[in-house]
């Protein structure tokens, strides 16, 4: 059964907790997404409220606090958690079921049965492909590029594409690695499944406010062309990262945007370059019951 197309709506807890989810896509495969906005959390300022970030200034047990919180509210309380130290690069990371379940795309992988309650597994990796239910995934951010993809298997990646992330190629590698394990629980071609697949894209800084070196500018210009480009020294991250997806095959119906930039909207989101690198991080989660 193939999946509708992606739509976000906001889902507001009575703590104060909001995310942008899809609830058809629940309905569909039993995945729940969600980017997580910053209020209904534990934190004070100037983290507040709900951080997410395990290395963002105030400590890693209040960040694991405020996860925890975001479980029970999403209706994953119980799951193991995992939430990847990002490095700005383009590993990922693999949880099956069973060895059986799927190859191994990345230099690193596991073979962990879920299941496993009140369990924190943090990986060096900025994409996590989960193929298993009650695995939370969750990634963290503050300016840089939100990913989650998920196959109508059920199969799911999240993914943190900042600049490196997204000249190094992230988000096409994430999509096929989706495909080639979804295909092989079909026992279909992984290039039939690529169109298939939801991406969906979280709230990031938007060409407008994000000026680069001339040196990160022209890196774009020859990997990504012109159309990348704004002005003489700003680089749009969602274009360059919307043509690597197309390229790859993806259905451009099933690509959707927030259309929120974390600078300009820094009252809901953690934005690095606004609060002069003091805050927390906001996040990308996904689970499948």
């Amino acid at each position: 059964m193939g999946l509708d197309l992606p739509r976000l709506s906001v889902h507001e807890d009575s703590s104060g907790v909001r995310f942008l989810t899809d609830e058809a896509l629940t309905n569909a495969c039993g995945v729940t997404i969600g980017f997580t906005e910053r209020g209904g959390g534990l934190s004070g300022a100037p983290y507040a409220s709900l951080n997410l970030g395990r290395f963002a200034g105030e400590g890693e047990q209040a960040a694991v606090k405020n996860m925890r919180h975001l479980m029970k509210v999403a209706g994953a309380e119980g799951m193991m958690l995992i939430n990847p130290d990002q490095v700005h690069g383009t590993d990922l990371f693999e949880i099956r079921a069973s060895a059986s379940v799927a190859q191994n795309f990345s230099s690193a992988s596991s073979d962990l049965e879920a299941g496993t309650e009140d369990t924190l597994l943090t990986p060096e990796a900025d994409a996590v492909l989960v193929n298993a239910p009650d695995i939370f995934a969750l990634l963290g951010f503050a300016d840089c590029v939100p990913l989650i993809f998920v196959a109508p298997t059920g199969a799911f990646v999240v993914a943190h594409s900042g600049w490196r992330g997204t000249y190094g190629h992230i988000a096409p590698k994430a999509l096929t690695a989706l495909a080639r394990v979804a295909a092989q629980a079909e026992g279909s071609a992984p290039e039939s499944v690529v169109s298939q697949c939801n991406v969906y894209i979280g709230p990031y800084i938007h060409k407008e406010c994000f000026q680069v070196g001339s040196d990160v500018y022209q890196l774009f210009a020859d990997e990504f062309g012109s159309e990348v480009l704004w002005g003489e020294d700003h680089v749009d991250l969602g274009a360059a990262i919307r043509k690597d997806l197309l390229d790859a095959g993806a259905d451009e119906a099933r690509v959707v945007d927030v259309g929120l930039c974390t600078v300009c909207h820094a009252d809901r989101f953690y934005s690095y370059r606004a609060e002069g690198g003091v805050c927390g991080r906001h996040g990308a989660f996904a689970f499948r019951k």
